[in-house]
Order: structure tokens, then sequence, then C-alpha cells
């Protein structure tokens, strides 16, 4: 008689557990990684961060590669080429990235903590984050839009950010 690992033993009747819950983010392939994202376009907003201390403030200003719509890159396989102040998520800079709303998935799965009930994953549906108000659909303008100077005037708080 072989014996099974506890890993390896499935309970039956019991779902399967989820890649996002049994994989650490270094652990996932790139399918995987790219799928965490919830849509919610707020890694692509202008932020500014205070000098003194550290806070980071978003504003309603978003990359002109974004669409506002679809809250889509315009063009994301070439969005580090077309924009080079672009910053590639990957999971060996994560913990770099603070500025990433408490929400975003790739926050949350390298804090160890469970994904938001409007996550796509959870919720089946990649409009809940839209429907519950988290993404900045029809809520933001183009960076090509604004007068720098003013960027100040543009700060919002939206919900779930740092």
């Amino acid at each position: 008689m072989k014996i099974k690992k506890p890993s390896q033993l499935k309970i039956p009747g019991s779902a399967e557990v989820p890649f996002w819950k049994k994989k650490s983010l270094s652990m996932m392939t790139p399918e995987e990684w790219e799928s965490l994202c919830d849509g919610c376009g707020k890694c692509c907003l202008v932020k500014l961060e205070d000098d003194e201390t550290g806070k980071v403030f978003y504003t309603d200003v978003c990359c002109h590669l974004l669409d506002s719509s679809t809250v889509r890159c315009k063009s994301y396989h070439t969005r580090v080429t077309d924009v080079p102040t672009c910053v590639t998520l990957n999971c060996k800079r994560l913990k770099e990235f603070k500025w990433l709303p408490r929400s975003c998935a790739y926050r949350l799965i390298y804090e160890g903590k469970d994904l938001p009930p409007w996550h796509h994953f959870v919720s089946g549906s990649k409009e809940e984050v839209h429907k519950r108000g988290y993404s900045v659909r029809g809520k933001v303008i183009s960076e090509n839009s604004i007068d720098f100077a003013e960027i100040t005037t543009h700060i919002k708080l939206w919900p779930h950010c740092a």
C-alpha cells in the first residue's frame, strides 16, 4: 500500500483548493499571475509621494494608455516601451510596491490575506469590481488632459488605497 502525503489527499466531494491559496506568487505560472489582476485600474493612476513621510496620495489622473471605459491598458504588451516610467509588477519586486491598493490581489496574497468578496475569483464576475465601485472605470481623466502644475488638485481618496 502506497501512503499519500497530506497534500495529495482529496476529500470526496470537496472542491479543489484554488491556485492562489496553495501557491506563492513566485510559484505561479505567467497565466495564473496575470489572471490575479482584478481590473480596478488603480495601479495606472498617477500617485504622489510625500518625500518626508513616504505617504502615497492617489489622484484621479491615469496613464494615457489606460482606457477608462474598459479599465485596460491600450498597449499592455508594449507599455514599458511606450511609457518608460511604467512599473512592471512582478513577484521579485512586490515588497517595493507598498503603494498598491490594500485590496490588490498581488498585495493581499503577498501579505497572506484572502481576496475581497468582489474579486472575480470569489464573486465569479469580472464586473463586480466595477459594480461595487472599487474600480476607476469612468472616474478618471488622462494625464494628457491636465496641467501637471495642478496635479495636487487631483488627489482623490479611493476605496482601499494606501
